[in-house]
């Protein structure tokens, strides 16, 4: 496989030409960045599109002068490039706006409108962030009822599972691709097919894997997914991909003067054209990374590129955590880090994970401590609230040097 970053052509992962493009890492000055699933930085590119689009055409789209005309075309760009990224048939089946939570909220309130006696059970998961769950659970009344996919002491949640608790009343199945906490992956292939058979749907939460691997909307057949672009090495701003169908007969607000069509009946009010520039930017820094071909083609040999550079991260640092005799939550065996992208939630023995975090901190490396906006899930691994775990998260363009460096600290603080 050839990787091409510009126009340097190799045969390994460009570790070093990758960091070269991320301006944060260059003026880090010895500072780690291990919180990547809060949000990731984002490459020149991505940083200098959102300056131009804010200095050349900071204006309102659907005028019919030039600067008005090359924001509708930014965002038609924008659209066609992140439905590459995702597999999808119809860039139509894209809709920008401000984050995933919002989105989430957005379509189970259109789903909560068409839930009948026929259809009356929503599926959720004790794994998922709490985002892909209240909002959920915030329809459940004495006609709609929600049910409960649990993890398994792997970490895991397994199709066998889900299958039990679907009927002819299941109208919606909502889990994540991948836990943001643990970094366990899901089988979300198996899970719709699943929910199609016994004709439900699937919402997928696809946030915290999307900057670790390639997504296929088509292949995993899902309903609907969400992401936020500032997880995936871009500026704050989301999106929501459904089928063009589904979409269309979702019940939202809009308008009158909007049509009644995906994406535009989707995206209520104004949202920020410029980071939609610069996710649109962070596309191209993606593609860069997957040498020749079409763009989805390269976006898909990139994100395959990264999945395998960073299971190389998630065996290191499983040898880490274990030498540093941690409690690892999820997959912890390193033959095993298929299942798993580079997330590792853990404690230290008896140590409070803030003084954890407090030490990292000053020992230079980003890390997070506490529930992780997942109540479920904590209460499912026996943490109380208030103690929670350690989180490390990395990304594609850390490298085993720096946890190398995250293990000296840990040899000293803990050992």
């Amino acid at each position: 496989m050839t990787l091409t970053l510009g126009d340097a052509p190799t045969t390994e992962f460009p570790i070093s030409r990758v960091r070269e493009a991320f301006p944060a890492l260059r003026a880090a000055e010895g500072f780690v960045f291990f919180d990547n699933a809060a949000g990731a930085q984002i490459p020149d590119h991505a940083l200098a599109e959102v300056n131009r689009h804010l200095v050349q055409f900071n204006v309102q789209r659907g005028g019919r002068y030039g600067r008005s005309v090359e924001v509708d075309r930014s965002i038609a760009v924008a659209r066609s490039k992140i439905a590459d990224f995702l597999g999808a048939s119809d860039p139509r089946e894209v809709c920008l706006g401000m984050n995933a939570t919002t989105f989430i909220r957005q379509v189970s309130l259109a789903i909560g409108q068409s839930l009948g006696r026929a259809r009356s059970e929503i599926v959720v998961t004790d794994m998922d962030h709490e985002a892909n769950i209240a909002t959920w659970r915030a329809l459940e009344s004495g006609r709609t009822r929600i049910r409960w996919w649990r993890m398994r002491d792997d970490g895991r949640l397994h199709v066998e599972d889900l299958k039990p608790l679907l009927t002819r009343r299941t109208r919606l199945v909502a889990c994540t691709a991948t836990s943001h906490a643990m970094g366990s992956r899901v089988d979300v292939a198996g899970a719709a097919a699943a929910a199609h058979g016994v004709g439900a749907e699937l919402f997928v939460d696809a946030v915290h894997y999307a900057p670790h691997g390639p997504i296929d909307v088509k292949a995993w057949a899902c309903d609907y997914l969400v992401c936020s672009g500032y997880k995936i090495f871009g500026p704050h701003m989301g999106f929501l991909w459904g089928r063009f169908d589904a979409l269309k007969a979702l019940p939202t607000f809009r308008e009158d003067f909007i049509p009644d069509e995906p994406p535009h009946k989707i995206e209520a009010g104004t949202f920020i054209y410029e980071n939609v520039s610069g996710m649109s930017a962070t596309m191209d820094y993606l593609a860069g990374l997957g040498g020749a071909g079409g763009l989805r083609e390269r976006l898909a040999t990139a994100m395959d590129s990264i999945l395998v550079y960073e299971r190389g991260l998630s065996r290191r640092m499983l040898e880490v955590l274990r030498e540093a005799g941690a409690t690892i939550y999820g997959v912890a065996d390193p033959d095993r880090v298929a299942d798993r992208v580079p997330t590792f939630l853990f404690n230290l023995r008896a140590l409070h994970p803030a003084k954890v975090a407090e030490a990292a901190a000053k020992a230079g490396f980003g890390i997070r401590d506490g529930h992780m906006y997942a109540p479920h899930l904590m209460a499912r691994l026996g943490l109380d609230m208030d103690w929670g775990a350690v989180r490390v998260s990395l990304s594609h363009y850390n490298t085993t040097d720096e946890i190398d460096r995250f293990a000296e600290f840990l040899r000293r603080f803990a050992g």
